[in-house]
């Protein structure tokens, strides 16, 4: 019975574009990067950029990657030189006048007089290569040995000089026959031909299409087009020239003398110097003229090197590619295949997956105002606000004893609306809407990401006002960052919990103004001196004033007293020490908060004797409460008494200093 025959399945790594099995990347870790960079000042498009550089946890950025392409540039330089021509030059020299020498001694029956010319022939070349090899061209060689080393050097040479201009062809043409060498100057020819015809307009792709069909096997990059095989061509001789550049004068001098020899004729050497020219007036972009110190230990040669030139210039672009610091730079402009092959497939996966985050970032996360400029998108704003709030439910937890925050009511009336479940609702589910979003997934049974509860809303509804310090001293002492995500976190609570409630954000700093969520996380720290407490107070009794069928809940973040007020004139006024007169506007606007009913917390920041006595009066005149919390506790502080608001139902439970 025969056996079947089974085919051996073979796995190999994924190369033809995007790895379709990669993990998606993980916005979540860049949102909440880029989200502390906007609020600590970088605008959107930069933060996005510093992240992009940095990378994440498990994700190398764009810094490791030039660090790489540095380190590899480092090893060449530092490991190789130029004197490999001419050391081999050298060395096959020395083994032909050596077996020379071996066989004059042998040759007993050797004229004495012509064996004393030809030693002292060989005792008397010169010290330079190319002199000698010169000189001991006609030499009549006794010994075979030394002869094939001889002629192993115009070899050698040959083969170098063209391997400079067609990579490959030091390996294609060892031991060439006189047909190879012939086949090769009717391919030089016909190339200068067909370049000729392009610096005149005449060429044509039947023209190229021809070339390519008699003399493809010289070009092992199979370009497909006259640009593509200039292109090749032209890479690879301003390398050479750059290599020549590097090289000192004597190195020059030696290797062009020793050039004209390894032919036999000037033919080939004009036919690739007319290349050259050619060359240079169709690709003028090229590298040209630039230089290189190789002071290695390891001697390249004309081939060799001209690759390693290759190889810095690819490093060179890549390095710039890397940076993103040219105008509309985007991480598609890295070159794949170069990285490959200078940095391995490890690379291109960095890169891919670098790739694939700042796309999904600009899908997803970012989005181009009217102004040019970009911007956290609603649904970004909304994820950043989650993972702060998370972060503050966190530390409560910890400190406090564990305030639940993802409640949407306290013990009210149902709202009609319905929201996906979450961990910690004990909210009655909504069965028909539960049971529908299972059939839409073509499912029998019911997935937790299938639950969604009825929402409640609170029987007494909030209008909320949170006044935040904006100074400079804010910025000085390292506040504004804590300030910015305690605002983003009771946005977050008030907007997804407590729909009812009316938050207004308002920031004062020598002048007071409301703002949108959106501008105060990416508001630049400012520098100006000045603390309008008056002004912000005044919006916010505007903002109480509104909404008259709502409790009124001030909230108030400062590190200093107040030493600006709005004038009559609209004009702010400023002086420091606080002016008697700010004080008392601050105070009338305090006194208008509480008659309009505001339960009133002032949270202090820092230790300024002349704040705490300023701030406690304040407290005791509004019949509200002084908060003094740590920097890092401030979201939570906030948060903690927003909720502790909502659990008093009547906003009741004020009266007391807490120290966090």
């Amino acid at each position: 019975m025969a056996r079947p025959n089974r085919r051996l399945a073979r796995y190999t790594p994924y190369v033809d574009g995007p790895d379709p099995l990669a993990p998606p990347v993980d916005l979540a870790e860049a949102l909440d990067a880029i989200g502390q960079d906007v609020m600590a000042g970088y605008s959107p498009e930069r933060a996005m950029r510093e992240f992009l550089r940095r990378g994440g946890r498990d994700q190398a950025g764009l810094d490791e990657l030039a660090r790489r392409v540095a380190e590899r540039r480092r090893e060449l330089t530092r490991e190789n030189n130029l004197d490999g021509t001419l050391q081999q030059v050298k060395e096959l020299l020395d083994r032909a006048v050596l077996a020379e020498r071996k066989q004059l001694a042998r040759d007993v029956d050797m004229d004495e007089g012509d064996r004393a010319l030809r030693q002292m022939q060989l005792d008397n070349l010169p010290s330079s290569p190319a002199a000698a090899v010169d000189e001991l061209n006609g030499y009549d060689w006794r010994s075979r040995e030394a002869r094939e080393e001889f002629d192993k050097i115009k070899d050698l040479l040959g083969r170098e000089v063209l391997d400079q201009r067609f990579a490959g062809m030091k390996q294609a043409l060892e031991n060439a026959t006189d047909a190879d060498r012939a086949a090769l100057n009717e391919m030089l020819a016909d190339l200068n031909g067909l370049l000729h015809s392009r610096t005149n307009g005449a060429d044509t792709q039947e023209q190229f299409d021809d070339f390519m069909a008699k003399h493809g096997e010289y070009f092992p990059e199979n370009p497909q087009n006259l640009d593509e095989l200039l292109d090749a061509l032209a890479q690879r001789a301003a390398a050479a020239q750059r290599m020549r550049n590097s090289m000192t004068q004597e190195q020059r001098d030696e290797l062009d003398a020793l050039a004209q020899q390894a032919f036999g004729s000037s033919d080939l050497m004009d036919a690739l110097g007319q290349l050259d020219d050619n060359l240079r007036a169709l690709r003028p972009g090229e590298d040209w003229g630039s230089s290189e110190r190789l002071d290695g230990e390891n001697g390249l040669g004309l081939g060799d090197g001209t690759g390693v030139f290759q190889d810095l210039a690819d490093l060179d672009a890549l390095a710039e590619q890397l940076a993103q610091s040219y105008q509309g730079s985007q991480l598609d402009d890295l070159d794949l295949e170069k990285l490959a092959r200078q940095l391995g497939s490890d690379a291109v996966v960095d890169a891919r997956t670098l790739q694939r985050l700042e796309k999904a970032l600009n899908e997803g996360t970012m989005r181009r105002g009217a102004d040019g400029q970009l911007a956290l998108t609603p649904k970004a704003m909304r994820q950043l606000g989650k993972a702060v709030l998370k972060t503050v439910a966190d530390t409560m937890s910890g400190r406090t004893g564990g305030h639940e925050v993802h409640r949407s009511g306290a013990a009210g009336e149902p709202s009609g609306s319905t929201r996906q479940w979450t961990f910690g609702d004990t909210e009655p589910w909504d069965v028909s809407r539960t049971i529908t979003n299972a059939l839409a997934r073509g499912s029998r049974t019911i997935q937790v990401d299938d639950v969604e509860i009825q929402e409640t809303e609170a029987r007494t509804q909030a209008c909320v006002a949170l006044l935040v310090d904006t100074s400079f001293s804010m910025a000085m002492e390292g506040r504004w960052v804590p300030m910015k995500r305690t605002a983003l976190a009771l946005h977050t609570l008030v907007t997804s919990r407590f729909r009812g409630d009316q938050l207004q954000l308002i920031g004062f700093g020598r002048s007071a103004s409301v703002m949108q969520i959106e501008e105060l996380v990416g508001l630049d720290e400012k520098w100006e001196k000045g603390t309008n407490l008056h002004h912000a107070l005044l919006l916010a009794n505007r903002h109480f004033r509104k909404h008259p069928n709502a409790q009124p809940v001030l909230l108030i973040v400062t590190d200093g007293e107040p030493t600006s007020h709005l004038e009559s004139s609209g004009e702010v006024f400023f002086d420091y020490p606080p002016n008697p007169i700010t004080i008392a506007l601050a105070v009338r606007e305090l006194d208008g908060s509480v008659r309009l009913g505001a339960r009133t917390t002032f949270f202090r920041l820092g230790d300024d004797p002349g704040l705490a006595r300023f701030v406690d009066a304040m407290a005791k005149r509004a019949g509200g409460t002084v908060v003094a919390p740590e920097t890092d506790d401030l979201g939570a502080a906030v948060i903690d008494s927003y909720l502790s608001s909502r659990r008093n139902g009547a906003f009741g439970g004020w009266g007391r200093d807490e120290e966090w």
